[in-house]
């Protein structure tokens, strides 16, 4: 009777022990790091604006244009397949123009919260007499670009691009820069009326 209890502790000792040695001999598991699905963009081509607004200017023709019901001159650019949109806001100006570039100002630093950074960048047109700045917002924000553009006198646009999506910077940035890019081309087409 003594012997089968040996038995058994001599049999788990060899399973186990050919278990260690299976096991030894397998390939390390290395979890793989977290990642994101490939994306594939369109080549950049623009079309003008074709509606009657006291601005023009050239936008991407894998965008749609919506118009805003609350303030005449306030429209959409949306990208749906990327679930973005910038939001354009008009105003005409009557001698309040610095007022509307700190309220822009105020809006771009609500974000500072949450920033890793804000750097702006100036944006000059003389012929075209089209002043502005560009925001680049850092980190997991809810917009991580806004811009300004005016004239001074009579004209000021305002544009900001948020995400239907939680603000997560590493996974948007590559339709950021790509977004990026088309603002930069509004900015550089921009025209007043």
């Amino acid at each position: 009777m003594n012997s089968k209890p040996q038995n058994k502790v001599a049999l788990l000792l060899v399973l186990l022990t050919f278990t260690f040695i299976w096991g030894a001999c397998q390939k390390k598991y290395t979890p793989k790091p977290k990642a994101y699905f490939r994306i594939d963009f369109p080549k950049k081509e623009y079309t003008p604006l074709k509606e009657n607004y006291p601005y023009r200017f050239e936008y991407a023709t894998n965008s749609l244009i919506e118009n805003q019901k609350e303030e005449p001159y306030w429209i959409n650019i949306q990208y749906p397949q990327y679930k973005g949109t910038i939001h354009l806001s008009y105003k005409k100006v009557n001698n309040n123009v610095t007022d509307y570039l700190e309220d822009s100002r105020k809006m771009v630093y609500k974000h500072a919260i949450k920033a890793d950074a804000i750097n702006e960048k100036l944006f000059t047109n003389p012929e075209k007499n089209v002043y502005g700045l560009l925001y680049r917002i850092k980190g997991n924000t809810a917009s991580s670009l806004q811009f300004v553009a005016t004239d001074s006198s009579r004209h000021f646009l305002r544009g900001a691009l948020y995400f239907m999506e939680h603000p997560n910077q590493d996974s948007l940035a590559p339709v950021i820069h790509y977004i990026e890019k088309d603002v930069v081309h509004l900015m550089n087409t921009l025209s007043w009326k």
